[in-house]
């Protein structure tokens, strides 16, 4: 068997190979892409048992794909434990990869858990959205600006017909004209594109019964509970809520020693897109939720409304959490109380 440990850029990568069989040892550079896929395909073409090893990293799409088509087993290990097992001071491309072939060899490779090719393509479609509503939000504030400029102060009434008849009713000067046609213009096109969008998730979710379940829960819509089953995986994967939270960057960043403990901003660690939505849903929640209204209003008395939004949303991943692992509706999950672990209340059913 051949192990390679690979230390992956995008114009490159270095390799360290060893050959288990014979204990020959090789060290490598190979050239992205031609380079490297002859390599590979002469290694699949020999017959020989491959197993690759390497940090996860972006701009590897291609990469991955080339093994799998060449059913060279592929291993992708957490880089940020991988440098905390670095012992020399120096760093070189050649010193990374053979340290990823020591953990290989040794049994002692933080492997993480790889989303499936179609995981990765639904993904694609949230953070296509996401982007174009993005780019529809800063053509909204453009045409605000223009519409201010001008004496109009109408906020969302501007989208309205009567609002879009004002807008373009103003007489300006030949370039400002130019820029609020083209806004305008750009603003008609990524509605429909975006609404498009939207009908696609929705009818993911009607294909994913996780993600209906979620969407039990008050302020989850289709984007949030479809996002949170892609990026979770499997919920085996996590132990508790905590590991949850700390997982989308939801916990507070701490530097304690000794007596001092100090606590600050969020890691926000984690795909940054579940975050903003979890953030979104949890307002929506505690707008319809007496419970959650009342909690929110609570920790914001105390440490400030930025502060009392982020934590609804580590609330509301917690509360998803459960629903995902223990394939629970929202109805169920009302059922579950705060007695769980005690006699005769072992489930946690109140």
């Amino acid at each position: 068997m051949i192990i390679i440990g690979v230390d992956f850029h995008p114009e490159f990568q270095q390799i360290a190979l060893v050959d288990k069989d014979t204990g020959e040892f090789q060290e490598k550079r190979l050239a992205h892409r031609d380079e490297a896929e002859k390599f590979y395909r002469g290694l699949a073409a020999a017959g020989q048992k491959v197993r690759v090893g390497m940090e996860a990293s972006g701009h590897a799409r291609w990469f991955e794909r080339l093994l799998a088509e060449l059913q060279i087993e592929l291993w992708i290990g957490d880089a940020a434990e991988i440098r905390t097992k670095r012992v020399r001071k120096q760093k070189t491309d050649r010193q990374d990869a053979r340290l990823i072939l020591q953990l290989l060899l040794e049994d002692r490779f933080p492997q993480i858990w790889v989303p499936s090719w179609e995981n990765r393509d639904l993904r694609q479609l949230l953070w296509h959205r996401h982007r174009m509503v993005q780019a529809r939000t800063r053509l909204m504030n453009q045409l605000q600006a223009v519409a201010l400029n001008e004496g109009l102060r109408c906020k969302k009434r501007l989208w309205r017909e009567a609002g879009r008849q004002q807008l373009e009713a103003f007489r300006l000067a030949p370039w400002a004209s130019r820029r609020r046609q083209d806004l305008l213009e750009l603003l008609d096109r990524l509605s429909p594109t975006i609404a498009e969008l939207s009908q696609a998730i929705e009818r993911e979710v009607e294909k994913c019964p996780e993600a209906r379940r979620l969407q039990t829960h008050p302020g989850v819509g289709p984007l949030t509970a479809l996002a949170f089953v892609l990026i979770i995986g499997r919920a085996d994967r996590f132990r508790c809520g905590k590991q949850i939270a700390s997982y989308l960057g939801l916990v507070p960043l701490e530097d304690s020693s000794g007596s001092r403990r100090r606590l600050g901003h969020i890691t926000k660690q984690g795909n940054s897109l579940l975050r903003f939505l979890l953030v979104e849903a949890a307002q929506v929640t505690v707008r319809s939720d007496p419970q959650w209204r009342s909690r929110y209003h609570h920790v914001m008395m105390r440490r400030g409304r930025k502060i009392a939004k982020v934590a609804m949303a580590r609330r509301l991943a917690v509360r998803m959490y459960w629903m995902m692992r223990k394939e629970w509706n929202y109805e169920q999950l009302k059922k579950f109380g705060s007695h769980a672990g005690q006699p005769e209340h072992r489930d946690g059913v109140q």
